[in-house]
């Protein structure tokens, strides 16, 4: 019976406590979708007769104000502010998961995600930087550095088969490295003037909170209390109050309070008093059956990965609801007559997002194999790496993120950065699909 129990648990906690890749591939998939169905709208509704509605909803402004204090801000602040701090606060769960027990917690693991990830943001920057002779789009020089893994992944789903498993979890790994060199450019480059003083209290309430998971301990309602503060903080200190949930993210435990084999010894002991108890047909528990079920659910509780529990919870909001009311509430760029868009930088930021991000990803992956400090994946070729790297210029929700806080105010050029995305992201999509299409998996270069 132990041993049955044993092993029934055990398949249990791989699918509730460890997130499988598959999974985590899926989910992204359809987030995709989702994206590309929520950016469609949002063009069919700013170039149709509901134009002036559909933007004028999300500067609708809301907010609280007192004798003291006031936070105020159009809707799509709340949704690039205050969403999007979730969105980062997953990102830097994701990170600190693959810096301690995924892809990138070795050396060996993690050197060739990270030559490819330098690439691909060094090339676009310098590209962009050299072609760009405007100094009020110079700002624009971050657009071209990130990354849009759910849309990647989306177009890896589309080839089934076709494309390793091993090139999809290089994806990941490069797109998460992407995420953490765009989160530390938003912190220094896209931050306002800093007030220090606010920062040093978020400081001490972020030391607080590290010393609890230093110590194993996670208190849910403390977390929120303390990362709402921290957000209100950085946002009236002048730093992006997106960086606070990245920052917050760290400080969530990825240990377990008590390891698999205690749990399942008290499991059986928890099975062993229920069936002592006298089972009856009434439909209300007896004292010692409730008391054996909290029994379970503390015990429960301290089995799992607070970070990767929390990590599991806020995957399929953040996929399904975050990231598509995200692009519905940026991505509407007018085409119509009498709409007007600066085609320079719009054209210097497709030729980033495509040419820049094939040039820096490949250049930087065969100098790593080349130089010895890193090695290709497993059944993956550079004629693959090439498709990859076209679709990682795919930027769309990070790239549309860095254009709203260098254009900030500005309409014009920020609708112009907005079309280059689109357009960028576009080519670079089909044309990795094709590449990725045309290749042979079984054809490996040394």
């Amino acid at each position: 019976m132990r041993v049955i129990l044993f092993f029934l648990h055990l398949s249990m906690v791989r699918k509730i406590l460890v997130t499988p890749f598959q999974k985590f591939v899926r989910i992204e998939s359809l987030s995709g979708v989702l994206l590309f169905g929520s950016t469609l709208l949002a063009l069919i509704l700013a170039n149709s007769p509901l134009a002036e509605r559909f933007h004028s909803l999300w500067q609708y402004k809301i907010g609280i104000t007192t004798s003291g204090f006031e936070l105020v801000k159009p809707l799509i602040l709340w949704i690039n502010d205050g969403l999007m701090a979730i969105f980062f606060f997953l990102i830097g769960l994701e990170i600190k998961r693959e810096l301690f027990i995924g892809e990138l917690n070795t050396v060996k693991k993690a050197s060739f995600p990270l030559f490819a990830a330098i690439g691909g943001m060094l090339v676009p920057v310098l590209l962009f930087l050299l072609l760009n002779r405007n100094p009020d789009n110079s700002h624009a020089w971050g657009i071209p550095m990130a990354t849009d893994i759910a849309f990647s992944l989306a177009i890896l789903r589309l080839l089934g088969k076709r494309v390793p498993l091993g090139l999809k979890v290089f994806l990941t790994a490069f797109a998460i490295v992407d995420d953490l060199g765009a989160v530390m450019v938003i912190a220094l480059f896209y931050s306002g003037t800093i007030k220090w003083s606010l920062i040093a209290i978020a400081l001490v309430l972020l030391a607080i909170l590290f010393f609890f998971s230093y110590k194993k301990i996670h208190v849910k309602a403390l977390t929120i209390i303390f990362g709402i503060v921290i957000w209100v903080l950085f946002l009236k200190a002048g730093i992006h109050p997106t960086i606070a949930g990245v920052l917050l993210a760290f400080t969530i435990p990825i240990r377990q309070k008590i390891g698999m084999e205690a749990y399942v010894k008290k499991l059986c002991d928890i099975v062993d008093d229920i069936k002592t108890t006298d089972i009856s047909n009434s439909p209300l528990l007896s004292k010692e059956q409730i008391e054996n079920i909290d029994n379970l659910e503390d015990w429960t509780g301290k089995v799992q990965s607070p970070l990767q529990l929390l990590e599991h919870r806020l995957h399929n909001w953040v996929a399904f609801l975050i990231m598509p009311l995200f692009a519905l509430s940026n991505a509407g760029v007018s085409f119509h007559g009498d709409a007007k868009l600066d085609s320079m930088l719009g054209g210097i930021i497709v030729v980033c997002l495509v040419v820049g991000k094939m040039i820096g990803i490949t250049l930087f992956s065969w100098l790593g194999v080349r130089l010895g400090f890193a090695e290709l994946p497993e059944e993956v070729n550079f004629k693959q790496l090439i498709g990859i790297a076209l679709l990682a210029g795919v930027g769309f929700t990070m790239s549309i993120f860095v254009a709203s806080l260098a254009f900030y105010g500005n309409e014009f050029l920020l609708d112009s950065a907005k079309a280059g995305i689109l357009v960028g992201s576009l080519i670079a999509g089909i044309s990795g699909y094709l590449v990725l299409r045309l290749s042979d998996r079984k054809q490996a270069v040394s």
